[in-house]
């Protein structure tokens, strides 16, 4: 098992920038497939950004290509989320997820295991 703590999360205005975390801790994160999602009031879940076991294979989701970076570094178990020009579309509570299987957290959502709790990312106009 592993559980998952983001961090990063915050106010800001439409075109600055922000860094999310998520630490795993239990088993190795590098044993995972890693992701983040987002959930904005009213909308449903959605995937943002992927990440392979070894960081060798990224994929984004269309509204962000350009803007988002994924990142992992597997020696402190942590994978980032830098978030460039921020929209105000962007508003939403962004999620850590980890999965043994690319097919399931890419797309099968509900399967997922193992989340964060979540952080909060606001842009103001």
């Amino acid at each position: 098992q592993v559980q998952l703590v983001e961090s990063g999360g915050g106010l800001v205005q439409a075109g600055g920038s922000l860094r999310l975390s998520c630490v795993a801790s239990g088993r190795a994160s590098s044993t995972y497939h890693m992701a983040w999602f987002r959930q904005a009031p009213g909308k449903e879940r959605e995937l943002v950004a992927y990440i392979g076991r070894s960081a060798d294979d990224t994929e984004y989701g269309d509204s962000v290509k350009g803007r988002f970076t994924i990142s992992r570094d597997n020696a402190k178990n942590t994978v980032y989320l830098q978030i460039n020009s921020l929209k105000v579309e962007d508003t939403a509570v962004y999620y850590c997820a980890a999965d043994p299987f690319y097919s399931r957290i890419i797309g099968q959502i509900k399967s997922i295991p193992y989340w964060g709790q979540g952080t909060q990312v606001t842009v103001s106009p």
